[in-house]
């Protein structure tokens, strides 16, 4: 194999981790948003468990950068796509479990090319990856049907709850003395 079939290749990996990284800089956006307006609402239960999705995809965007500086690459920072902003409490969570199917789908695929293209590294994030994103999806699916099946009886239960998520992270400035 030649120097330009493998910069050709490696390309094309770099393409679809950096779409694959769009998509997590969106997701990331989106379930923040809806994260403060759960939380505004009372709903603290359902706000912490979207925050902690927030924070997991966070985490795969950054592997997905490491990945492709990596392979030479300069990681995306556009999102995907726009937030939907303004969701009843009722859409978010069969919204949410739709955009954790689709992500699925599309990094299987992209799992497939990465394969295809001879890199192991960026298959086995890709299954590290997939496996969360199936974890999120079944979270959020549970969630649209006990909505579905209880309506504000379920919505009734988490109304009130705290949406604490438990010790913060260490950020910079403590790890630096500070704050």
């Amino acid at each position: 194999m030649t120097s330009t079939d493998r910069k050709a290749r490696r390309n094309k990996i770099i393409e679809v981790l950096n779409k694959a990284r769009s998509m997590e800089l969106q997701a990331i956006h989106q379930y923040m948003n809806q994260h403060y307006n759960l939380d505004d609402r009372d709903y603290g239960e359902l706000a912490a468990q979207v925050k902690l999705i927030a924070i997991d995809e966070m985490r795969h965007a950054e592997m997905f950068a490491e990945r492709i500086k990596e392979l030479g690459g300069e990681p995306a920072t556009e999102p995907a796509g726009p937030v939907a902003k303004g969701q009843e409490v009722a859409t978010v969570f069969p919204f949410d479990a739709e955009l954790e199917e689709e992500t699925v789908e599309v990094y299987n695929e992209f799992l497939l090319i990465c394969r295809e293209n001879g890199d192991s590294i960026s298959v086995k994030l890709l299954e590290t990856i997939i496996e969360e994103e199936q974890a999120h999806f079944n979270y959020f699916d549970n969630v649209a049907d006990h909505i579905g099946t209880l309506g504000s009886a379920f919505l009734a239960r988490i109304a009130g709850t705290p949406a604490d998520t438990g010790t913060q992270a260490t950020g910079f400035v403590a790890r630096q003395g500070g704050g």
